[in-house]
């Protein structure tokens, strides 16, 4: 039997009724997901490691992380922590497997997000917020929505490929970028360093 210790599972730094300050660890997320309550409207910080990631935006006030994959599974060593204070949070993922790993990330929709992932293939879709991706390698693929949402879109890769179908883009080789302007209220930076990049 796995010792409780041995998972650091379920560590409350503090828990009030509301969306008080909180901090929950866990050093096998394959086995034990982590869910906690954050409010709708806020911020989030994903710093995430390489691997398939799925980040999804749900009318839900929580914060849902599963690990799987072919590897990943199995794995006994994936780390993840999430720190909440006020409205603003953070999620760190961590080691594991090398390959074959999977990360599930479930958000309220309506949140603003930074995300940083060093490698991998990556998808964003249902959020309405203002959004910062950066992937050093690999595939990103973001759902804007209604392109009418945003009042302003920056898109770079340094190596790859551009396709932003809602905002008429396409463009491949080397350093290419977009900006857009417009009416919304919403502000989106995308960025992938070797790789494609998907607006659809």
């Amino acid at each position: 039997m796995r010792s409780a210790v041995a998972f650091l599972f379920g560590i409350f730094l503090l828990q009030v009724p509301g969306f008080a300050q909180i901090k929950v660890e866990v050093s096998d997320l394959a086995h034990h997901p982590i869910e906690a309550g954050f409010a709708s409207g806020g911020k989030l910080e994903l710093h995430i490691r390489s691997g398939e990631i799925h980040i999804v935006g749900t009318d839900e006030d929580k914060v849902v992380v599963h690990a799987g994959g072919t590897q990943g599974s199995g794995s006994t060593d994936i780390r993840a922590s999430f720190e909440r204070s006020d409205h603003s949070g953070k999620l760190r993922v961590t080691d594991g497997p090398n390959n074959g790993v999977t990360i599930n990330i479930q958000v309220p929709k309506h949140s603003d997000l930074l995300i940083r992932i060093f490698a991998g293939d990556v998808e964003v879709k249902d959020i309405r917020g203002n959004m910062n991706v950066e992937l050093s390698a690999g595939e990103l693929t973001i759902g804007v929505g209604d392109p009418a949402d945003y009042l302003h879109v920056e898109a770079s890769v340094t190596t790859g490929s551009i396709v932003a179908q809602p905002f008429g883009e396409s463009r491949g080789g080397m350093f290419r970028s977009f900006e857009k302007s417009g009416s919304g209220n919403y502000k989106l930076v995308a960025h992938v360093g070797a790789g494609d990049l998907t607006m659809q």
